[in-house]
């Protein structure tokens, strides 16, 4: 019982926490979604409509590279990127840019990053089911929401995990074993956000 309460007090301040994190400075006074089109009238009285303006989306990446720092590259250094053998890499017919690294010929030593667009709404939900319903911790550095948790690989002794980060309606998603660079999720945030 206590925990599910504690589980329950946890989605409870995910959701108080995210709820906050919307655009500040001077994005601030701009609509979150796109309204409809306001009519006004010409000069001859016949409506035309007008469009309003949106927020602009933040462009994904389409280099698994660029992304990361001169650090974060030297301890990647040796390890092969977006091996045919894990699947299908790279960027995607929707825009997403997936970054596998990763020998393989190792059995378990890599690190899978997805980059995508995601609506708040569902990506909040996700991120509040990881918190209540797998033990992930989150909080709230440069400006969005990072969640990540680490766990022993079933099968080897070494480390797994998952760190998510979302702003702007951008999420980084990335899942790795025995395969952790220092600063990379921090690296990819400082590129895509300044």
């Amino acid at each position: 019982m206590n925990g599910r309460l504690a589980a329950a007090a946890a989605a409870l301040l995910l959701t108080a926490v995210l709820a906050g994190c919307g655009s500040t400075g001077a994005d601030a006074d701009k609509p979150s979604a796109s309204p409809e089109p306001s009519a006004t009238s010409t000069p001859e009285g016949s409506p035309s409509p007008t469009p309003t303006p949106t927020t602009s989306q933040i462009a994904l990446p389409t280099d698994c590279r660029a992304i990361l720092s001169d650090d974060v590259l030297t301890q990647l250094d040796g390890i092969p990127l977006n091996d045919a053998a894990f699947g299908p890499s790279g960027v995607g017919d929707d825009g997403t840019l997936t970054c596998i690294w990763g020998d393989p010929r190792a059995d378990t030593t890599n690190l899978v990053t997805t980059i995508s667009h995601e609506d708040r709404g569902p990506a909040l939900d996700m991120l509040n089911a990881l918190v209540a319903n797998e033990g992930f911790t989150c909080f709230t550095p440069d400006g969005g929401t990072r969640c990540e948790k680490t766990f022993q690989n079933p099968q080897y002794p070494v480390t797994d995990g998952r760190t998510l980060f979302y702003r702007d309606d951008v999420l980084i998603d990335t899942r790795y074993s025995n395969l952790a660079p220092t600063g990379y999720t921090a690296s990819i945030v400082a590129h895509l956000f300044g």
